[in-house]
């Protein structure tokens, strides 16, 4: 599979458009957040469980709303992401709580050259994976972090959602990994009407990839749910069937939208 040469430069420069647009959005409801509200969801806050006093690692962390919900619950948190917009935001709202999390500015791929530690806890969550072309790379990184018997913790979209066209009529593209996905986007799911135009290249990674990938890199599974629900209504033909629940309506709940995995480092 041949990988585009610019596609961390494209996706970069699309996260560092969007930002500032999600950060004024009702989606992210900053106001709310900054006065207390914590952005993580039921799915992975089950998952996480007690983490006062834990080292946290937060792959893929856009502007640092997650990031920053886990140091509010008493872990001590690094967060990454590769646009350099989002980070400066992340780190603008660290110094605005009075938290101590640290933002690092790099490619998930390249964190090994500007971090050297190791942590209780790897997290990341929903839509993160999507725009890495490897993740047998991916699992080295999650796991060169954890220390022995450190756990990584996932939620993610499911790959069976990606499948479809942007209003679930047709299956658009293929379950597996088999090619980049070159898209070109008018404003964005946390504001459609946004004036903004951006271009990405993602690809789709099938259940037993990531799976798989985790298994390669000595992580034990412990744990795989899958949930006929998303917590985030970001998707087009969405109905909320219960509060904080969001379904495509005409699809209802016949495919899995979420899944989550909690995996131990052997």
């Amino acid at each position: 599979m041949k990988i585009p040469e610019n596609y961390i430069e494209t996706n970069k420069q699309t996260w560092n458009n969007k930002t500032d647009i999600h950060i004024a959005s009702d989606f992210y409801n900053n106001e709310a957040f900054l006065s207390g509200k914590s952005s993580l969801m039921d799915i992975e806050l089950n998952l996480l469980g007690d983490i006062s006093g834990k080292k946290i690692l937060h792959l893929q962390c856009h502007f640092g709303q997650d990031t920053l919900s886990l140091a509010r619950l008493g872990a001590k948190v690094t967060g990454v992401d590769l646009s350099d917009n989002a980070i400066n935001k992340g780190k603008e709202l660290n110094q605005k709580i009075g938290l101590d999390a640290e933002f690092i500015c790099c490619n998930v791929y390249d964190l090994e050259n500007h971090l050297d530690e190791k942590f209780d806890i790897v997290f990341t969550s929903y839509g993160t994976i999507g725009w890495l072309p490897d993740l047998d790379k991916w699992a080295k990184v999650v796991s060169n972090f954890l220390k022995p018997g450190g756990q990584f913790i996932f939620a993610e979209f499911h790959p069976v959602v990606w499948m479809y066209d942007d209003n679930f009529k047709n299956v658009f593209y293929s379950y597996f990994n088999i090619k980049p996905i070159i898209e070109y986007e008018e404003g964005t799911y946390a504001n459609r009407d946004a004036d903004v135009k951006t271009s990405s290249v993602c690809w789709n990674h099938s259940t037993s990839e990531v799976l798989n990938s985790l298994i390669k890199s000595g992580l034990e599974i412990n744990s795989f749910d899958e949930y006929d629900y998303s917590p985030y209504n970001c998707f087009n033909e969405t109905e909320e069937f219960e509060k904080g629940k969001f379904r495509i309506k005409h699809l209802e709940n016949k495919i899995p939208m979420v899944f989550s995995l909690v995996a131990t480092k052997k």
